[in-house]
């Protein structure tokens, strides 16, 4: 019965797989359909996450997947909305140097000063996700089934810009600090 522990992260494949139909269904400008399959895999976010932590089958695996899945998710929507200009170029380009900036510097800092044991995400770095992923559900929702107005559209993508450009420079903020904090500690022990 020890399989039940692996539903988590099979719910998480499925949730990466689902982004096949999803781009398909973006690029083929059926912007409902994947509209419900950006929700169902919102769904499945929640759902693997609340069994991982209600019945305590949370892992290493699941813990790199899970955020990966999202961020695997938001790249492709937010480059077949760049590509179909839905959404500037410009925003684009500071959603992927935020996540560039982020694993070079969070893999820099493992391997040349300290050890990392696991990555806990700041709360502005899960806002900025969360308001990445409104502005997904909210896009789709506006060329299939509402038609939002022009100000909510540009004040999402000003407020993603905003939150993602915030999350970036406090993630630079926190390496800086952590490593002084690590150089302070290696010469106190010398």
């Amino acid at each position: 019965m020890t399989w039940f522990k692996h539903i988590p992260n099979a719910i998480t494949f499925a949730r990466i797989f689902a982004m096949i139909p999803l781009v398909w269904f973006m690029l083929e400008k059926n912007y409902e359909v994947a509209f419900y399959i950006a929700m169902g895999a919102g769904f499945s976010d929640l759902l693997d996450g609340f069994l991982a932590k209600r019945y305590g089958w949370q892992g290493w695996l699941g813990g790199i997947l899970d955020p990966l899945a999202d961020k695997f998710m938001m790249l492709c929507c937010f480059l077949v909305f760049a590509v179909q200009n839905i959404i500037p170029n410009w925003l684009l380009i500071i959603v992927l140097a935020r996540d560039v900036i982020i694993v070079t510097g969070t893999t820099f800092y493992h391997f040349a000063i300290d050890k990392m044991e696991k990555a806990q995400p700041s709360l502005l770095s899960k806002t900025n996700t969360a308001v990445q992923i409104l502005l997904i559900v909210v896009m789709l929702a506006h060329y299939s089934l509402y038609q939002f107005s022009e100000g909510v559209l540009n004040g999402l993508i000003y407020l993603v810009t905003f939150f993602t450009v915030s999350s970036g420079m406090h993630y630079v903020y926190l390496f800086f600090m952590h490593r002084k904090v690590f150089l302070q500690n290696q010469r106190k022990g010398e």
